[in-house]
């Protein structure tokens, strides 16, 4: 009897405990909600563009020092690390957002909109948050402070990484969560877990979205060089033509994905973005470039589909008497953003309980890729989406992510916050 009883009893008293961190919980994201949007509209105002995050590095910083933090700055450049230690032994909890805006120029009629201008690649740009990385720090900073407030139910440690370069480092630079990795930031001390949410402008506020396994995918650019013999646009058959041959390669890694992956299992994309090649009208090129994108939910399906890409361009450039130069990856390249399933199951009621079992939806995978993934490869983690739409509004009326128009519902941020703060409250408690 003494085996059932007090088990019982035990697990009556964790969920008594995190009953009462969520009502906590609840009341200090009510308390901090005014100041994460004060936050988020001045991360919006100001952007600052991948590995040029010194003035949002700077305003995060301060701030955490405020909360009376151990504070790290200039990893990866311009990251911010934040550690609260509640002085008690037990895991280490990271929590993440990203920092960097894109170079897009805004068109959303608000007080707060960017009126910043930079340089991208030698180009002169405007910078705006279009894919919500202001509300994703502002959130962080909310469960920040929500968790200083509440450090004597805590056990172990918070990390708070605010991280540059999600969106890409510039031309000839590093950045990203592939750096913070590479210079410790799960070190010292070691992370045990890590959490992360973006916001989704096409998603209900209050709700939150899930998956098991891969929930968005590993990116692989590529780039393919056809080299044949140039000619006289008029005398074809002296030439071995690359751009007929670039074309019979582009028609052959479409059947990739349509005849080679099973797509009832998981998605993937092959797909062809530039191709440049010839000067004139009249002369048939030596040389052809085609660089592309590969989007793959599952390690043996990418580890197939990068064979395959190969396969297809030299043996069809031979079928040619062309040849073909296959460099894959081109220039960077994203793991899978893969939540661990045992560790989503345990984490499931924390979602339901924080956002409502209605609004805890599970979600299907996407093929647009996030850095996230590399803090995955080393620590378990998971990664959601936090909606961002007002409930009034049509989803097809929605402003896309990178897009100038790109905006969301404030009221989306308190849930972000009050997530963060629980997933660490219950894998403390239990852990």
């Amino acid at each position: 009897m003494k085996k059932i009883f007090f088990p019982f009893i035990f697990a009556l008293s964790l969920q008594g405990q995190a009953l009462a961190f969520e009502t906590q919980v609840e009341q200090l994201a009510n308390e901090v909600e005014a100041e994460v949007i004060k936050w988020r509209r001045h991360f919006h105002q100001y952007p600052e563009l991948s590995n040029r995050e010194f003035n949002t590095a700077k305003t995060i910083a301060q701030y955490l020092e405020s909360l009376g933090l151990e504070v790290q700055t200039g990893i990866a450049k311009t990251g911010v690390v934040g550690i609260l230690d509640s002085g008690k032994p037990g895991p280490v909890v990271a929590l993440r957002a990203d920092m960097d805006a894109l170079p897009i120029t805004e068109t959303v009629d608000l007080p707060f909109a960017s009126k910043v201008r930079s340089t991208h690649n030698g180009v002169d740009v405007g910078v705006m948050h279009a894919c919500g990385h202001d509300t994703h720090m502002a959130m962080l900073m909310g469960a920040a402070k929500v968790l200083t407030s509440m450090k004597d139910k805590l056990n172990g440690k918070v990390k708070f990484i605010f991280q540059p370069a999600e969106e890409g480092a510039p031309a000839g630079e590093k950045g990203g969560a592939e750096v913070m990795v590479k210079e410790g930031v799960l070190k010292s001390p070691d992370v045990d877990v890590i959490f992360g949410l973006h916001i989704s402008s096409a998603q209900d506020v209050g709700t939150v979205r899930y998956k098991e396994g891969g929930i968005m995918a590993a990116v692989d650019p590529y780039k393919i060089v056809v080299k044949g013999k140039q000619a006289h646009g008029a005398y074809p058959w002296k030439s071995v033509d690359p751009i007929v041959t670039a074309a019979q390669i582009i028609m052959g890694l479409q059947t990739i994905v349509s005849r080679e992956v099973k797509l009832i299992d998981s998605a993937a994309v092959v797909s062809v973005g530039m191709i440049q090649g010839g000067n004139r009208s009249n002369i048939i090129p030596s040389e052809v470039e085609m660089v592309g994108t590969i989007r793959t939910l599952n390690p043996h399906i990418r580890k197939h589909i990068h064979q395959s890409v190969r396969n297809k361009a030299t043996s069809i450039a031979k079928s040619m008497n062309a040849t073909a130069e296959v460099t894959l990856p081109l220039d960077y390249s994203y793991p899978i953003t893969y939540n661990e399933p045992s560790l989503m199951r345990k984490m499931m009621p924390v979602l339901e309980q924080t956002a409502g079992k209605e609004n805890t939806l599970h979600s299907k995978a996407v093929t647009g890729a996030e850095d996230f993934s590399f803090f995955q490869e080393q620590v378990p983690g998971l990664y959601l989406f936090v909606g961002g739409k007002a409930k009034d509004m049509p989803v097809e009326q929605a402003p896309g992510h990178h897009t100038p128009e790109f905006q969301i519902d404030e009221s989306g941020m308190k849930l972000g916050v009050k997530l963060l703060s629980n997933l660490t409250l219950n894998y403390m408690a239990n852990h």
